[in-house]
């Protein structure tokens, strides 16, 4: 007699902007035999209808879709077991909160959240219910990031003393944090909670070991109204229709993106969100030069820069220990092409982007008294943020085991956030910030 067949995990998504769409197409195509798509909410009901007509061009059917004042209400009538937040961040928190009063566990994009009081809303809900809360830190999936966290497990460099940490972010993808509701600070937290969440995560898990002392200083140097300085500022709101952005290589160009002008330009009228609004426009709240130092729990230190106006995109992470020196460098793309100037990262433009533009990886182990060791990793792309994407939504859509611990909970989300909302604060006083002063955990 065979054995009964495995009842599929029902999952519904709140936010189906761009950030939905690895879900979507991941529980209809690739993990349709353990999980379901079984609903939609959104504040925009354009929205849900476009990824509706990209599942019917996926063969899969379309499924109910709800206003997001009903979400609650959803998760009764369409039995949900899990529940996807890819929202705005400042808006997590009610919906993973909701939802884990309703029994359902929930899979939330990072950040968890954008201050210390919705951080602990949700720890508390965790707590109360006994549910799960899963942060989708796909950099952690990465092949180079788990090799990383395999080796400085097995003492490959001895204890840590310190890491260094620089990301850039190219004037492709930078900019687009200011064109956007990331450049509102009371919606993202900054790039230091937004973008960064990611790699103040990465260290944590390295090291294992918790923020205990943040200091950082920044300011916005490139974006806003400092363009004018610089002599790239145009007179323009927002992109779409205005002959002042028509040679601008920061613009981008709604029109040109079959997904985007589905997603954003044809929904407007709803809501009127815009989504290329002009980076050198008035009214950007957040930084985009910006360095911190933090100390751990363990007494190592982190040096780390980040700057969202780079000629090419990537990272260098240096970790420095009692044997040794561990060194990664990425390069995710060496140059924005003309072509790709007013493209996303990831979206090719004319099929220029793919052929001139080129990304390498390189893994080094420098131990004491021997010549530097090249470490071999396999799977590494550059797509889908290093492979990390598919990894990831094997683990948490597919249950594939996961022997790394790379599937982060509520409390590793709340790390993240923390060196990032510490870092803010210290920003705000000029003075170094005790974590524990902002939110305590246990």
């Amino acid at each position: 007699m065979s054995p009964p067949a495995r009842q599929r995990v029902r999952h519904a998504l709140v936010g189906a902007g761009a950030r939905a769409e690895m879900f979507v197409r991941a529980l209809a195509l690739d993990h349709s035999d353990t999980a379901e798509l079984v609903a939609l909410a959104d504040v925009n009901q354009a929205r849900m209808d476009a990824h509706n007509r990209w599942l019917a061009e996926l063969g899969h059917p379309p499924v109910p879709t709800y206003r997001a004042a009903d979400f609650t209400a959803m998760l009764a009538k369409e039995r949900v077991d899990v529940v996807l937040v890819t929202s705005v961040d400042v808006t997590h928190d009610a919906y993973v909160t909701a939802a884990l009063r309703a029994g359902c566990d929930v899979v939330t994009e990072k950040p968890m959240t954008v201050d210390a009081p919705r951080c602990r809303r949700i720890l508390d809900a965790v707590a109360e219910t006994g549910r799960r809360v899963t942060v989708a830190f796909n950099y952690r999936y990465n092949p180079l990031h788990e090799q990383v966290r395999r080796l400085l497990a097995d003492g490959a460099v001895g204890e840590i003393g310190s890491v260094h940490f620089e990301w850039l972010l190219d004037v492709r993808h930078g900019a687009d944090y200011f064109r956007r509701w990331h450049r509102d600070k009371a919606t993202s937290g900054g790039l230091l909670v937004h973008k960064a969440s990611h790699h103040f995560d990465l260290v944590n898990w390295w090291l294992d070991a918790r923020p205990v002392e943040v200091h950082a200083a920044g300011r916005l140097f490139f974006y806003g109204e400092s363009g004018r300085r610089h002599g790239y500022a145009r007179d323009y709101d927002r992109a779409h229709g205005s002959p002042a952005a028509a040679d601008d290589p920061f613009a981008l160009r709604l029109a040109e993106h079959p997904r985007l002008r589905e997603l954003y330009l044809d929904a407007e009228a709803e809501d009127g969100y815009q989504r290329d609004r002009n980076v050198f426009a008035p009214g950007v709240t957040i930084e985009d030069d910006l360095a911190v130092l933090a100390r751990y729990s363990t007494g190592a230190t982190m040096t780390y820069h980040l700057t969202a106006y780079a000629p090419w995109e990537g990272y260098r992470v240096m970790v420095n220990g009692s044997r040794g020196r561990l060194e990664l460098d990425v390069t995710e793309s060496d140059h924005v092409s003309p072509a790709g100037a007013g493209a996303l990262k990831g979206a090719a433009l004319h099929g220029d982007e793919a052929a001139v533009e080129h990304g390498a990886a390189r893994l080094t182990l420098r131990p004491f008294w021997a010549p530097p060791v090249d470490v071999p990793v396999d799977g590494w792309t550059r797509q889908g943020h290093g492979g990390a994407d598919a990894r990831m939504t094997r683990v948490l859509l597919g249950g594939e085991p996961d022997p790394l611990g790379r599937a982060a909970t509520a409390y590793d989300g709340a790390l993240a956030l923390l060196t990032g909302l510490a870092a803010n604060r210290s920003l705000d006083t000029g003075a170094p910030v005790r974590v524990a002063d902002l939110l305590t955990l246990p």
